[in-house]
């Protein structure tokens, strides 16, 4: 059996695999850190290879920089032992929910789920911390010196004076919030889906940064709109201009692929009264247009004299043709999609019947207040639920957060992805959404525990952090959403699993050569963590092997052992350490599509050497289940 990988892809080595398929010549051998002979990139070969389309050194070009910037990037590539770890007491439906919210920093967040959920979300929606000049929750310091760990902590610039904001004033105002933003960024895009589309809410201080490195992360061609949105109806006296919008950038994995499959507004009531079948046509209602268009560049056939049924002869206006050929006019007529008025006297117009029309309206860039609601509406959202407990002070209105679903498909059943969603308002919006339509979205929230502030209504309320209210909304919420649909008793999934970001399940066993003489290699004998459950197991090998996290988990008992079974055989793990080989018949026999289990308990005359055991359960699938890939932890 092969060991089970226990940590993430490292980006670095595929994106080398990658540059070697296309350049084989251009791969050669080094040695890492450790001595281990890797794969490199001769760059001087590959220089060749592109000509002057390769540029390097200090030659002038467009680019957008900032100091860090190639450290930032980088993050996004790096390997992690991290796992996500079940909590069930704190979920809803732990058993049958297909919805996650995770506890824990984003970036290693969404490293973790990069290989399970490649390429299959098709939203995302953030709402990053604007950049008002107060600290950064999220402080990435894999790559920093002391010195620089010390300049993001606030304890000093760069010039060696204490600070303890991120001021304007700061050289690294900017810096800062860019290096925050841009590896978050870099492996979202590897979640989104070939036609997936990102929404970003943002406001005046970083839009135009955020412009620059949205256009360098997923290509200036995918940008699809910057949209306006009247965040408050209210003036604000306290400065120059009163700033009543924010802005929210969409981007799309791919520009083409989305547009083909965009979603649309629902006619509003105002549109609709525009149709009506006054002729009782059986097409169903219509409203008529002009079949007239501008003449210069018409042909000599559009020009040309019409008799409508009452007689009269109507001949083109000045300046104008005939949107039809003549021949093609009388086509239109004997289909009675031509109106000439009830008396049949009118100047004719074309019947354009709703039942053909696209289902829905192309959405505008301006978005305002009455559709979409105010951050004062979402407020008041929030205040509802929690019985008129101010618990979260900036939370997005639901009807903004519906609007970008409803434009990001035609179709009602996709994976959303939040991975700054405080409040939970895009939970709440995906089920709202789900409970009118009969869709079934997905949703997946990722949040940071940052601590609610002392003193503050939510602390007051007993919430330690703003986990605990975006869990609590997504209940609440969730239950008022089915009592308002009438869904009692049907099925509408308002659960949500929750998974908290943790080290790695394994025991580091790593040892500096200076410790070999005072290491106990007993104490490695079992390489899980005392403190890690079954469950806790299950939830890494689920990463590690690209299963869903919301898949369906069955636990079944064989032979007294207690096995895990995950989506109908896609994968059975045992963790026990005495399986017998009884036992992995019946498994075998089950013929699952991966097999994990841990080493086998060793026997007292093989007490080191399990590797007999090992071999025998080989043979058992080889006879049983030879397709069955196995891993051993």
């Amino acid at each position: 059996m092969e060991k089970q990988k226990m940590e993430t892809t490292d980006m670095v080595r595929e994106n080398i695999d990658r540059i070697g398929k296309l350049f084989p010549h251009c791969v050669t051998e080094t040695t890492d850190k450790n001595g281990n002979p890797v794969h490199a990139i001769d760059f001087d070969k590959l220089r060749q290879e592109l000509g002057e389309a390769f540029v390097e050194g200090k030659k002038e070009r467009y680019q957008f920089t900032w100091p860090m910037k190639s450290q930032a990037s980088a993050l996004a590539n790096t390997p992690t032992t991290m796992t996500l770890r079940p909590d069930k007491e704190s979920s809803k439906n732990f058993d049958t929910t297909e919805n996650l919210y995770i506890e824990g920093d984003n970036l290693e967040v969404l490293k973790v789920l990069r290989e399970t959920y490649l390429g299959k979300v098709k939203m995302i929606y953030i709402d990053p911390p604007y950049n008002t000049g107060k600290d950064f929750v999220y402080k990435d310091n894999r790559f920093l010196t002391q010195k620089e760990m010390d300049t993001m902590e606030g304890k000093y610039d760069e010039y060696g004076n204490i600070y303890k904001t991120n001021t304007e004033s700061n050289g690294r105002f900017h810096t800062d919030w860019l290096n925050m933003m841009y590896p978050r960024l870099k492996v979202a895009r590897d979640l989104l889906s070939d036609d997936g589309v990102i929404f970003i809410s943002i406001g005046e201080e970083e839009v135009q940064n955020l412009k620059k490195i949205c256009d360098e992360i997923f290509d200036e061609e995918n940008s699809l709109a910057i949209f306006i949105w009247e965040k408050r109806t209210s003036r604000e006296n306290r400065k120059v201009f009163s700033v009543n919008h924010d802005y929210i950038l969409a981007y799309a994995k791919d520009y083409f692929r989305f547009k083909e499959l965009r979603g649309s507004l629902p006619y509003t009531e105002q549109i609709l009264s525009r149709y009506s079948n006054p002729d009782n046509d059986p097409r169903g209602d219509w409203q008529s247009v002009a079949i007239t268009v501008q003449g210069g560049h018409g042909t000599k056939s559009q020009f040309y004299k019409i008799t409508t049924p009452s007689g009269r002869e109507i001949d083109v206006p000045s300046g104008l043709c005939w949107r039809f050929t003549k021949d093609k006019l009388e086509e239109l007529i004997q289909d009675n999609r031509i109106y000439f008025g009830s008396n049949g006297n009118n100047v004719p117009r074309l019947k354009v019947f709703l039942s053909e029309m696209e289902q829905g309206i192309t959405p505008h860039t301006l978005w305002k207040a009455e559709e979409v609601g105010t951050n004062d509406s979402g407020k008041r959202e929030v205040l509802h639920l929690f019985k008129g407990q101010s618990v979260f002070d900036t939370p997005k209105p639901v009807s903004l957060l519906r609007r970008f679903i409803e434009i990001s498909c035609k179709d009602n059943n996709f994976l959303v992805l939040d991975f700054f969603s405080g409040s939970g308002t895009t939970a709440h919006a995906v089920m709202k959404l789900n409970a009118e339509d009969g869709g079934n979205r997905k949703f997946i929230m990722v949040q940071l525990d940052e601590e609610t502030e002392e003193g503050s209504e939510a602390r007051k309320a007993g919430y330690k952090n703003i986990c605990e209210i975006g869990k609590e909304r997504i209940r609440r919420a969730g239950e008022k959403v089915k009592e308002e649909a009438g869904l009692q008793g049907q099925d509408l999934d308002i659960g949500f699993r929750v998974l908290k970001l943790d080290s790695s399940n394994m025991k580091d066993v790593s040892v500096a050569p200076n410790q070999i003489g005072t290491f106990n290699f007993d104490d490695v004998l079992d390489n899980v963590k005392d403190d890690r459950t079954d469950l806790d197991l299950l939830f890494q090998i689920m990463l590690n092997n690209s299963i869903p996290l919301s898949a369906n988990i069955e636990e079944q008992t064989i032979n007294a052992h207690k096995i895990y079974n995950v989506d109908d055989g896609d994968l059975i793990a045992v963790f026990d350490r005495s399986v017998d080989d009884k036992t992995i018949i019946e498994i075998a026999k089950m013929q699952p599509l991966k097999f994990v289990m841990r080493e086998p308990e060793n026997s007292a005359e093989n007490k080191y050497n399990p590797d007999n055991i090992i071999d025998n359960f080989e043979q058992i699938f080889d006879l049983y289940s030879p397709n069955t890939i196995r891993r051993v932890l």
